[in-house]
């Protein structure tokens, strides 16, 4: 187990990011390689980097050996569109989330239960799944089939299924995107989409499941969307203050909180620093980002240099390694 105390600024700024590489081998990417020996937190797979299963499983043996610390390994394995494991099987291998739903609880644990042996298999340790959102637009671009169902009360059912199986497992489970990407008309890949609902609504439908699921999860994704009934200023809820502080204290979650992929589309208003920056303020512990380049780990150093001038207060990035290493030493990673 890392022990905070024990570590230097540096270390305890590149816990809280979680980086993706281009490559099949990541030994190839010289930064990536250097975030590893840095004191990178955790390791994001696409289905770029697996090929093949047993050079993808030496794969995870090499970062393992190559990281300061014991990373998450994380991946998006929720079955039907968003699988990583395409290359392997020529396609989806899973059932998507409503599919599933259709075959009722049992399925749902079981297609769960193969889903972990897969990644216990290969020695990753964190998947982002469960999907929370509840899938109340028809022409929802992003979600639609992710979901479980248009029912909140269906979403909290096999929500609950899927984060049991992967605890039991030794798979952290993160649930995803708070608070609720159901309803927008914009994907947020590509776009920020402005959610215009009352409080009410969003508390009814939307936040229902992450509310009800949040005391057996140990992390939630934040989305890149712009609630109004949080924000007058157009932030997306990555980064903002009064979503992330209402699913602290309204909610009492007291997990991890991610980000969604910092590279997306409902983010890209603000410039790196400044969504990183508003990002530690508000309280996310941990930033996505899909390539350890040069760009990213020119951001990272900016960061460290932002707390070492107290721009960014030390007692932050304490709070989120503190958050991270808990969280580590539960799963023994």
């Amino acid at each position: 187990m890392q022990t905070t105390t024990a570590m230097t600024v540096e270390q305890k700024v590149y816990q809280m990011f979680i980086l993706g590489y281009e490559e099949e081998n990541p030994s190839a990417n010289a930064g990536f390689m250097r975030a590893l020996a840095s004191g990178l937190g955790g390791v994001i797979f696409f289905t770029r980097n697996i090929l093949d299963k047993e050079r993808f499983k030496d794969t995870v043996k090499v970062i393992k050996a190559n990281s300061l610390y014991s990373p998450f390994l994380s991946i998006d394995q929720e079955g039907g569109r968003v699988e990583r494991t395409l290359n392997l099987y020529g396609g989806s291998h899973y059932l998507s989330a409503r599919a599933v739903a259709k075959k009722g609880t049992d399925f749902v644990r079981q297609q769960t239960q193969w889903i972990c042996e897969e990644l216990n298999y290969f020695g990753l340790n964190m998947n982002f799944a469960p999907v929370l959102d509840v899938d109340t637009n028809p022409n929802n671009p992003v979600i639609a089939d992710r979901a479980y169902s248009n029912d909140p009360d269906e979403v909290i059912k096999y929500g609950k299924i899927v984060i049991d199986t992967f605890k039991q497992n030794n798979i952290i489970p993160v649930g995803k995107h708070f608070p609720g990407h159901g309803e927008t008309k914009v994907d947020s890949h590509l776009d920020m989409p402005v959610l215009d609902m009352s409080m009410q609504e969003l508390e009814q439908v939307h936040v229902k499941p992450f509310k009800e699921l949040a005391p057996c999860l140990p992390a939630i994704m934040a989305a890149h969307i712009h609630y109004k009934a949080f924000d007058k200023e157009k932030i997306p809820a990555s980064i903002s203050k009064n979503v992330l502080n209402y699913l602290r204290t309204s909610i009492g979650f007291n997990g991890i909180i991610i980000s969604d992929d910092m590279v997306m589309g409902g983010v890209k208003r603000f410039s790196a620093f400044d969504a990183c920056k508003k990002g530690i303020m508000a309280g996310i512990n941990m930033f996505i980002y899909r390539n350890a380049d040069e760009k990213t780990l020119s951001l990272i150093e900016q960061i460290i240099k932002a707390v070492k001038n107290g721009e960014i207060p030390q007692s932050k990035i304490d709070e989120s390694v503190n958050l991270i290493t808990n969280l580590k030493e539960l799963y023994k990673t």
